[in-house]
């Protein structure tokens, strides 16, 4: 039996990741700040309370983490955790840097400090690459990220490939464009417009407040994405990939979907809130992820449409709408 560590295994990627490598006959451990108060509502979605050994692990701790290896002895690391809302890293930039990039710095030392052989993932984002354009980004273009996440992401994404190349680590980066589900929290704007959507169907008198909507994103369906990082860490070398649809559509585009799908017109219900603009933002995202079809045999399925009608459908069941 293989033995997995998630980082970050309460969140939307760390909880269908976990139900995945369950599902295929893995020992699961997983991490979190403080396991005894652990928030257990996605795996309690998923139906796998009780299935992971839950462990609490301080990333930005050197010893936290090389004791959570010890104890846990795992096969294969995958490095979810950090602080991962791009809008908050703006707030937030000491704490995005340190829990990603001082995080992974410190596993990949831990890993290298244990000696054995250990399969490390990373989630490194789309964000790194920041605006490409009119171009797709694929595994060899160039990054230059526009936000405090982007920058860490960057940094942890580097340090993953340095130390492949310098100790010969078996490390590497998923390169991760949007990937979204019902288990996003309401912090991440795909959520606060499918919930605010529901709500206003529902009968409830409010608007939906949102910045750029000319933004251009490739947004994918998150459980189809932790099949592809797990396919990562089978491959017989390490390797960077890129993960997407191929496809990219516009905010306006998901938000005029999503209140078609509950009978509204987006455009009675939707103001654009200048505070929410950010500092500095990505206008275009386009991917290549034909590497991810010829290395791994993976290709995205899920496209934007059945995504929103299946966060539409999970949010009305949870709420009795």
């Amino acid at each position: 039996m293989k033995r997995a560590l998630i980082c970050g295994v309460l969140g939307q990627d760390g909880s269908y990741l976990a139900d995945l490598l369950i599902n295929k006959g893995y020992e699961v451990w997983g991490t979190s700040r403080d396991a005894q108060m652990a928030n257990m509502a996605n795996h309690k979605t998923l139906g796998i309370v009780g299935k992971v050994n839950l462990i609490s692990m301080a990333q930005t701790d050197f010893r936290s983490v090389l004791n959570c290896l010890t104890k846990s002895q795992p096969d294969e690391i995958y490095f979810l955790s950090g602080q991962s809302s791009v809008g908050l890293s703006f707030e937030q930039p000491v704490e995005t840097i340190e829990s990603t990039t001082i995080g992974v710095l410190n596993l990949l030392e831990a890993v290298r400090f244990i000696g054995r052989e250990i399969k490390v993932y990373h989630a490194s984002s789309s964000e790194c690459f920041g605006d490409v354009g009119e171009n797709r980004a694929d595994e060899v273009t160039s990054f230059h990220p526009r936000s405090p996440y982007g920058v860490a992401k960057a940094s942890a994404h580097m340090l993953v490939a340095n130390y492949r190349e310098a100790y010969g680590l078996f490390a590497s980066n998923g390169i991760l464009f949007n990937h979204e589900s019902p288990l996003r929290p309401e912090r991440f704007v795909t959520q606060k417009i499918i919930s605010t959507a529901c709500r206003i169907a529902a009968g409830i008198d409010e608007k939906l407040c949102l910045g750029r909507l000319d933004i251009v994103r490739d947004w994918g369906w998150a459980p189809e994405y932790v099949d592809a990082m797990w396919r990562i860490l089978q491959a017989d070398v390490p390797d960077d990939i890129l993960i997407a649809t191929g496809v990219s559509h516009s905010l306006e585009y998901f938000v005029s979907t999503a209140f078609d799908l509950v009978g509204l017109e987006w455009q009675k219900y939707v103001i654009t809130d200048k505070n929410l603009f950010r500092p500095s933002e990505i206008s275009f995202s386009y991917a290549n992820p034909d590497k991810a079809l010829e290395k791994l045999g993976w290709k995205a399925v899920v496209g934007i449409e059945k995504i929103i009608e299946n966060m539409i459908s999970f949010e009305r069941e949870r709420h009795v709408f």
